[in-house]
């Protein structure tokens, strides 16, 4: 298992910061959640720590070892994003024994690996079917079989199941954490949907213009946002105005309540 630190991660582009100076301490076999509205700098973020774009300043870290450098290839991570990138010519076991081919790995322990994939992605009996022929929910199993099958070291997911309807969103998520937690690598996720993060986070980040604006675990960002915009994108329902009555008490449109009793981020 891999931590991952990022520290005073910024990137530019064309004289804008798409992600300001932000620091990140993502425990071995966490799985954080990155969320926000569009263009808040979360996928920069992820394509970062993939090495997809290089830091305009500051440095990504795995297991104490600056990898800010490094080419994608070396940093042992697997990318999933919202495009399941699938090959329209190859079956479903030729597209998860690409990564393992392209490694030059024998084809006898290619097929082993990619049998024993498919087994845990529930797809052993889809493997000779192109991906035209399967579903949304079974194209996005079998790229994310793709990605696990070369045994990453940190598992990057760019809005997976944005393409998705809201039954398959429901078994997707469902399906992902099983996952994590079978496997218990360090996991990323992007996403802008509340509920999704909710379900599968460890912690949230949530994002806005380039930076966290609160790091914590789930019910803690809902119960207890650290500030007003982080309140509103949480949920509209949990904002109201109140009074401070005295250092301890407010009277709010429910009655007045202690300090102690609001689950609420008093301003």
């Amino acid at each position: 298992m891999t931590q991952v630190q990022l520290k005073n991660l910024s990137k530019v582009f064309s004289g804008a910061p798409a992600v300001d100076a932000i620091n990140l301490d993502v425990a071995c076999g966490e799985f954080l959640v990155l969320l926000g509205p569009s263009g808040c700098g979360k996928t920069t973020s992820l394509r970062m720590v993939c090495g997809l774009e290089q830091p305009t300043s500051g440095s990504i870290w795995f297991n104490g070892q600056d990898v800010t450098n490094l080419p994608v290839q070396k940093r042992k991570v697997g990318l999933v994003s919202q495009r399941f990138g699938l090959f329209p010519h190859m079956t479903v076991e030729q597209n998860v024994a690409f990564g393992l081919s392209v490694r030059g790995m024998p084809a006898e322990e290619q097929m082993r690996q990619v049998g024993e994939m498919l087994e845990i992605v529930r797809l052993s009996a889809f493997a000779k079917r192109f991906p035209s022929q399967l579903s949304g929910g079974q194209m996005q199993r079998v790229a994310i079989a793709r990605t696990l099958v070369t045994k990453p070291e940190v598992l990057l997911l760019d809005e997976p199941m944005a393409s998705l309807d809201t039954l398959l969103r429901s078994e997707m998520r469902q399906f992902i954490r099983d996952l994590h937690d079978e496997y218990g690598m360090t996991t990323l996720l992007v996403t802008h949907d509340q509920i999704e993060a909710m379900d599968l986070a460890d912690r949230i980040a949530v994002m806005f213009d380039g930076k966290v604006a609160q790091l914590a675990a789930p019910d803690e960002i809902y119960q207890r946002p650290a500030n007003e915009q982080t309140a509103r994108f949480m949920g509209h329902s949990n904002i109201f105005v109140c009074t401070r009555t005295s250092e301890q008490h407010i009277d709010s449109p429910y009655g007045p309540l202690s300090l102690g009793e609001a689950s609420a981020t008093v301003q």
